[in-house]
């Protein structure tokens, strides 16, 4: 017991040294000017431009504007991602019908449509949250058919025998044996949603932390543009410890597998 907990906090403390470490070699190269600042910035002169930035509300105000979209995107992305990759695992007639669908769009990358989402929904809100919704919608259902495909036959043969309803299959038999893909697909899909609100927001938005980014970009601020880029990634962080909190605490025996 006690090497299992010396162990994480060996593991909690590299995961708080590693981004440090990388910090202050950027800033030793920015002061030692092997790297040009008007460019790449130093760690001390982004901290100088936060700090206004937090201070002034407009920084939380973006974050915020961009942590809804990304919220509503996506539930709406995950939830009939889920559904739908749940009855295309039970079903080979449905599999059938929807596969091939998503097979030949998914590789159609999301950016290329967004002309066309702009043109249907408007430059509003809606037009962002699709965008976020539908990037993670291929990632959640992909992962969903392959999480119910990958369950162990003799469950669905006892449920079938015992004269389980198609409402407890979802439930009792395909969603808990899925977890653990869904949860996969969640946090890669998680990550897309990031990625498309930066896009959606530089091309047809007035607030937000993409919009910040093409700002600070127009203005050649880089320290701004360095500021966004960096909450950004605190999201990220953030979002992934929120899935990895829940995942935990649905399947609390993957959660110890890995201590």
């Amino acid at each position: 017991m006690a090497k299992v907990s010396e162990h994480s906090v060996w593991v909690r403390t590299l995961s708080v040294l590693s981004p440090l470490s990388l910090l202050l070699l950027w800033e030793v190269l920015a002061r030692w000017h092997i790297i040009d600042v008007r460019l790449f910035s130093s760690p001390s002169l982004i901290i100088g431009s936060f700090v206004p930035l937090l201070l002034s509300g407009e920084l939380l105000y973006n974050t915020v504007v961009s942590v809804q979209r990304v919220v509503l995107g996506f539930l709406a992305g995950s939830l009939p991602g889920i559904l739908i990759g749940m009855s295309m695992g039970l079903s080979p007639l449905v599999r059938s019908a929807i596969e091939p669908m998503i097979a030949a769009t998914y590789p159609i990358p999301k950016l290329a449509v967004m002309p066309l989402i702009l043109l249907v929904f408007g430059l509003g809100e809606t037009s962002k949250v699709f965008t976020v919704a539908i990037g993670v919608f291929y990632l959640v259902v992909i992962n969903t058919m392959a999480g119910v495909l990958n369950i162990d036959r003799i469950y669905i043969d006892v449920a079938k025998n015992f004269g389980a309803s198609r409402k407890d299959f979802y439930l009792t038999v395909a969603f808990p044996g899925a977890l653990p893909m869904i949860f996969a697909g969640l946090k890669l899909g998680m990550g897309m949603a990031l990625i498309l609100i930066v896009a959606a927001e530089m091309s047809a938005a007035k607030a937000g932390v993409g919009w910040m980014i093409w700002r600070a970009y127009d203005m050649f601020d880089i320290e701004q543009m360095f500021v966004a880029l960096m909450t950004l990634s605190i999201l990220g962080y953030i979002f992934s410890l929120i899935l990895d909190w829940l995942e935990g605490w649905v399947l609390p025996w993957k959660q110890q597998s890995r201590q």
